[in-house]
């Protein structure tokens, strides 16, 4: 069993970003530590991402429901995907700081592109509800991290799929766009995709992800921050 040291900077950053201080610092730490620094399921923050997201996702239905009275189940359904999708909370993440706590590993450079960050976020969120039960990690989700850090009227109209916006623009500039799987190896006992986006034959952007569609959408993210998309 992994025996976790107290550590006061991190209940001070934590406190910083929770708005309360940690009960059990262990279940915090835990959370932050990603596969890739430590492979055991018992030291790592699969677990508890497992758990954070089941709880965001109802309190997200909760509070979408209650806001939008007279919206369809399609509408609630939709925005609460957008919501909970690794993109928004990996921008949530880094927005709160998050990311500078997360322990992985460093020299692997794909990895602080791909999403785990967000999946620490779930991991947190995890962390809270075991620390102090249901009704204190409802109110750190909506106050700490929904209403200071997304728009959702804004999400209403905002297309963050990145491989549609690209694919898009790519139709429309006449460009020959393709979306190749560069590599494929196995970090620990999990698989790792790098997917890169090719322009007329060039790679211009490349992106890592547990599967073939986050690597995708990580890359095509980074190809959108990169090329003329106003033309």
């Amino acid at each position: 069993m992994h025996l976790f040291s107290p550590n006061k900077q991190l209940v001070s950053q934590l406190e910083h970003i929770l708005g309360f201080t940690p009960k059990h610092l262990p279940y915090y730490q835990l959370a932050l530590m990603h596969r890739s620094k430590i492979e055991e399921i018992a030291q790592n923050n699969e677990r508890l991402e497992y758990l954070g997201d089941a709880i965001l996702g109802s309190v997200i239905a909760d509070y979408l429901f209650k806001k939008y009275p007279y919206k369809s189940e399609g509408y609630l359904t939709e925005m609460r995907s957008r919501i909970v999708r690794r993109e928004t909370l990996n921008t949530v993440a880094q927005k709160i700081q998050l990311h500078k706590l997360v322990e992985y590993n460093t020299n692997d450079k794909g990895l602080s592109r791909s999403h785990i960050f967000g999946n620490a976020l779930e991991a947190l969120i995890g962390a809270v509800y075991l620390d102090y039960g249901f009704h204190k990690t409802k109110s750190f989700i909506l106050k700490q991290l929904i209403k200071p850090y997304v728009d959702i009227e804004y999400m209403e109209e905002e297309d963050t799929n990145y491989k549609n916006q690209l694919l898009s623009w790519s139709q429309k500039n006449n460009h020959e766009l393709v979306f190749e799987t560069l590599n494929e190896e196995t970090e620990s006992s999990r698989k790792v995709f790098t997917i890169g986006i090719v322009l007329n034959g060039e790679v211009v952007a490349e992106g890592k992800g547990y599967n073939k569609k986050e690597a995708g959408q990580v890359a095509a993210q980074a190809a959108l921050e990169k090329l003329p998309t106003d033309d």
